[in-house]
């Protein structure tokens, strides 16, 4: 069942870029966006006071994560938050009415339900030192965005200490992301909708929200991250 693979870091030559090209290879049926490569505004100027129409690469973005059953972010941890272009990219996509509503009583209801994804951080931290200050980044994603959206379950991989890795241990690292992919797949094939299904849940979706793919990105090869990863 298709996946979509969120490369959430600035730089194409990061170890995050790799891990997101590396999960999508293992995974099979997948793609790669890479935020970095999209062509639009991250700001969303007036809040949700008026509409701010996707730019094209935004609603090819926002049509994979509809066509997609398994989500996957790759993210860094920078200033206990993601970078910018992940948090802008979120604003800009993920709308009321779109992505979430809110029932009777005020409370959000998930518009994304019936897809599964898996968050996926690179830290120049410990993991202790992360656990210590409340793990806010995987929170945030995981909770106040992914499953807020209907996403769930979402699981989480941590990487790192990426700073003072060696080359062998970062290609450790890559083989256990292989092996995860490996693993999704496999699960997300057994309890994905049939593609009957999905295409019934698409034909309920207006046309001007469906269209073309999402741009498959070149899955090169990473190097160590190299901005600080807090």
């Amino acid at each position: 069942m298709p996946a979509l693979i969120i490369d959430g870091h600035p730089d194409p030559d990061s170890l995050g870029s790799a891990i997101a090209s590396r999960y999508a290879s293992a995974y099979g049926d997948a793609d790669v966006l890479a935020l970095r490569d999209l062509d639009f505004d991250p700001h969303l100027h007036a809040g949700y006071a008026r509409t701010q129409p996707f730019e094209p690469d935004l609603e090819e973005a926002w049509n994979a994560m509809l066509r997609a059953d398994h989500i996957v972010v790759v993210t860094p941890i920078w200033w206990s938050a993601t970078p910018a272009l992940l948090s802008g990219f979120f604003d800009r996509v993920l709308l009321p009415r779109l992505a979430f509503r809110f029932s009777r009583r005020g409370f959000p209801v998930g518009m994304l339900a019936g897809r599964s994804g898996r968050l996926i951080v690179t830290t120049d931290s410990p993991r202790l030192y992360l656990a210590f200050r409340g793990d806010p980044t995987v929170k945030a994603v995981r909770t106040g965005t992914l499953e807020y959206c209907g996403i769930r379950p979402v699981m989480v991989t941590r990487i790192g200490p990426v700073r003072t890795s060696t080359a062998e241990r970062r290609a450790a690292w890559l083989e256990r992301i292989e092996a995860t992919a490996v693993r999704d797949a496999r699960r997300v094939g057994r309890s994905a909708p049939s593609r009957e299904r999905r295409a019934q849940r698409l034909a309920r979706i207006p046309s001007r929200q469906r269209g073309p793919g999402p741009r498959v990105h070149a899955r090169g090869h990473g190097k160590g991250d190299q901005r600080p990863e807090r």
